[in-house]
């Protein structure tokens, strides 16, 4: 299963070292491929460098692309947590 789903950014930092570490941490028991798309590139959202490459500040829209067996669960806490702005509220 293939699921893209865009978000925007809302941690007044943007995607700093915290919620990287956070997303990669969040992925490791996962079992799908996760991408993020941010200003026409791709990178894999479980390497923290290539979060941090990214360079998506407060309100970046990013599209993930979450594609496997258990895409569904992992697109639901990705979101979450991207709402949740990580624990930074």
């Amino acid at each position: 299963m293939k699921i893209v789903r865009k978000i925007k950014v809302k941690n007044s930092l943007g995607l700093h070292t915290r919620p990287a570490a956070s997303i990669v941490k969040l992925l490791q028991p996962r079992k799908s491929s996760v991408q993020f798309t941010h200003r026409h590139e791709t990178i894999n959202a479980r390497s923290i460098m290539s979060i941090l490459m990214l360079a998506a500040k407060k309100n970046s829209v990013i599209e993930i692309t979450v594609e496997g067996d258990d895409a569904e669960i992992t697109m639901q806490q990705l979101v979450h947590a991207f709402e949740m702005e990580f624990g930074e509220k």
